[in-house]
């Protein structure tokens, strides 16, 4: 495996969602298929080559990824209406102060059809919406990326400080059409010290729950 530099997360590493799908489609997970669980071991490299031996992801000797069997993907975060998520985007923490502003999935700086452009902005109760057009390439990995950062944002807007996937338990029942208007939503489940549990899910356009993940995310030390 490898993974493009276009899917950057962080400068210079993955994105954790959309590299957790690709591990997690290395390993045999499947669109409608069970729910897998990913831990990010380190910041995913970029253009450099990876191997998967019995769940676990290499870069040479270094351990990058931990894949196996997990069914706790969270609860559902209730659905909102595309024109209630459209309005929360405009309030997006992300434009006015964003840690990685490249990010594939939610970075201001990607330009339409480069990155997802998903602004999670703020609801009431420690939720978050965005609207998603999706791209023409969908793919698992595509849904992976959506789950990620709207309910990383939950956290970040949570405690003011910059958050980095850790581990992600995803399943995705089906993928949206190129073009659909989708809902993302993600809800703040609890904190634990530099550990946040937060849940995503994807709504299609006609309300049909296509994908539902369970996370943690860890607070970089400053």
């Amino acid at each position: 495996m490898r993974i493009p530099a276009r899917f950057n997360g962080p400068p210079g590493s993955g994105n954790g969602g959309w590299c957790a799908g690709l591990f997690a489609t290395a390993a045999g997970a499947r669109v409608g298929g069970p729910p897998v669980r990913v831990t990010l071991r380190v910041p995913p490299p970029l253009d450099t080559g990876l191997l998967l031996d019995g769940g676990v992801v290499r870069a040479g000797g270094v351990l990058v990824a931990e894949v196996d069997d997990e069914a706790d993907t969270g609860v559902p975060v209730p659905a909102v209406p595309l024109a209630e998520a459209s309005a929360a985007a405009r309030d997006y923490p992300g434009f006015a102060t964003h840690p990685f502003p490249g990010c594939f999935v939610c970075g201001p700086d990607r330009a339409p059809g480069d990155g997802l452009r998903i602004f999670p902005g703020p609801l009431p109760g420690g939720r978050t919406a965005a609207p998603w057009t999706v791209p023409g390439d969908v793919a698992a990995e595509t849904m992976w990326a959506a789950l990620d950062c709207p309910g990383g944002w939950t956290a970040i807007s949570d405690a003011g400080r910059p958050f980095v996937l850790g581990r992600i338990t995803a399943t995705v029942a089906a993928l949206p059409l190129p073009g659909d208007e989708c809902v993302v939503v993600g809800a703040l489940a609890g904190v634990d010290g530099r550990k946040a549990l937060v849940d995503s899910s994807v709504y299609g356009p006609d309300g049909r729950h296509l994908a539902q993940a369970r996370a943690t995310w860890l607070a970089l030390v400053q």
